[in-house]
């Protein structure tokens, strides 16, 4: 059962938000700038990438490198805990490859 105080829920709503797989993924080879990421997703709003950034930073799972220049810049980075992440979300993505035609098909019906 995923009662309120399960675990197991935690995860679920660690992942339930639309992007936040998507950035933990694309953020797997290594540090990001949020122009970098935002041009590599597509279709994800400065501010919807902020805000999913912000959000994986207070969990632990992005690491928030801020560099002292003119101009400002900054990076994001997985941590340790937010690739232990990528088994699961690559798990999900192979899935949904693997059975997308049928999904789509029973959507039709």
């Amino acid at each position: 059962m995923f009662l309120a105080d399960c675990q197991a829920r935690l995860a679920f709503d660690l992942i339930s938000n639309t992007w936040t797989a998507v950035v933990v993924w694309s953020l797997r080879h290594g540090p990001q700038r949020p122009g970098d990421l935002r041009t590599q997703i597509g279709g994800i709003s400065p501010k919807v990438l902020t805000e999913t950034l912000r959000r994986l930073e207070s969990n632990g799972l992005v690491a928030r490198r801020a560099y002292a220049e003119a101009p400002p810049r900054v990076e994001y980075e997985l941590t340790d805990l937010g690739r232990t992440l990528l088994g699961p979300i690559g798990a999900l993505g192979k899935w949904a490859f693997d059975h997308a035609d049928e999904v789509l098909a029973a959507q039709d019906q």
